[in-house]
């Protein structure tokens, strides 16, 4: 493998994560870290695999959806399901959640093949609207089924019923799925994103990569030279589902009792990882994590502030919106900022290396 500029960034990227994970440890391990804080590692680390999914879609692709939150419900829940299933069969912790692991993630990519097959037919507005209603729809159908077994079989509806026997209420309707084994980790959930971000990495440098990106760029054109838009933009979709599954699996084992609920799962929910892809840049993938770290973390660390903490969130949002996207901010950072400084002083060392 070539050793090139985008290997280095990308490298960079993972490090960055690796050198959080050391901090993070250490400081765990010394009694430096609050219980508020470790609370909210694993969380912090689903939403940044949930962005890196979404900027697949909405950076590398072009397109916008407003339905990830959908995808996370499916992954969540599917595995879950199978977790609460399978508690007490004696089958060892690692193993049921890899396992939990592949069906939430095999589930999400099912529904975002089957979702992207109507739903990428649109563009801009259209598909964001269907795919925000394909979001609700997931939340309010699981909020509203009531699935359990018993030594009649298994049963399912739309209005609570009452077990014969000896029996298990696996989805209580608006109640969930309880019982949940809690077997995600802050370390699970950092290798979860280390592997996201190189799967990610690996499609956006690859062919298919610079495929879909094409697509983004001018479908036109990109379908005049031979390049299957539809193929690429169903594989970009499904992945960035199955990714948003992934990062539901993390979500539902990082808790007892999952609920479909808006707080959890509902179009706020959506639109608040496509705030971290914007704020973090739209197509980057490193901006992407970052954003999702200090977006998530900064309004918890502000509850002391009551009433002034949204105030002061909001102001933080407009100020890294301004640096990232405004014209002159972008000139200043390439002018004055810090790969402009190293840039530079690379030059002079070549300037000088040619004299001697």
């Amino acid at each position: 493998m070539k050793f090139t500029k985008q290997t280095k960034h990308d490298l960079i990227t993972c490090g960055i994560v690796a050198a959080f994970y050391i901090l993070v440890t250490i400081l765990s391990a010394t009694g430096h870290l609050s219980n508020h804080f470790r609370g909210l590692l694993v969380p912090l680390c689903y939403y940044a695999i949930a962005a890196v999914s979404l900027n697949l879609v909405v950076g590398i692709l072009g397109d916008l959806s407003l339905g990830h939150a959908g995808f996370m419900c499916i992954g969540a829940f599917s595995s879950s399901l199978f977790s609460v299933a399978v508690k007490n069969s004696g089958l060892p912790s690692p193993l049921r959640f890899l396992i939990a692991l592949v069906i939430g993630t095999l589930m999400a990519a099912l529904f975002g093949f089957l979702i992207g097959i109507p739903v990428l037919r649109l563009n801009g507005d259209y598909l964001a609207i269907v795919t925000l209603a394909f979001g609700e729809i997931i939340k309010n159908f699981l909020s509203a089924v009531y699935l359990g077994y018993d030594e009649a079989g298994i049963h399912a509806s739309f209005k609570s019923f009452q077990l014969q026997g000896e029996g298990k209420m696996l989805i209580n309707g608006a109640m969930g799925i309880q019982g949940t084994p809690m077997d995600s980790s802050f370390t699970v959930a950092v290798l979860l994103l280390l592997i996201t971000l190189a799967v990610v990495m690996n499609i956006v440098n690859s062919r298919t990569g610079r495929a879909i990106m094409a697509i983004r760029d001018n479908r036109i054109a990109a379908e005049s030279v031979g390049i299957n838009v539809t193929s690429y933009k169903m594989l970009a979709f499904t992945v960035s589902a199955a990714i948003a599954g992934c990062a539901g699996v993390l979500f539902s084992h990082n808790t007892t009792t999952l609920t479909a609920s808006s707080t959890y799962f509902g179009y706020n929910v959506s639109i608040m990882i496509l705030v971290y892809v914007v704020l973090g840049g739209i197509g980057s993938i490193r901006g992407s994590v970052i954003a999702a770290a200090v977006l998530y973390v900064l309004p918890e660390m502000l509850r002391g502030l009551s009433t002034y903490r949204m105030l002061i969130y909001s102001i933080v949002l407009i100020v890294m919106m301004l640096i990232n996207w405004a014209p002159g901010a972008i000139a200043f950072r390439e002018r004055y900022g810090i790969m402009a400084f190293l840039r530079r002083r690379n030059e002079n060392r070549g300037k000088e290396g040619q004299r001697s």
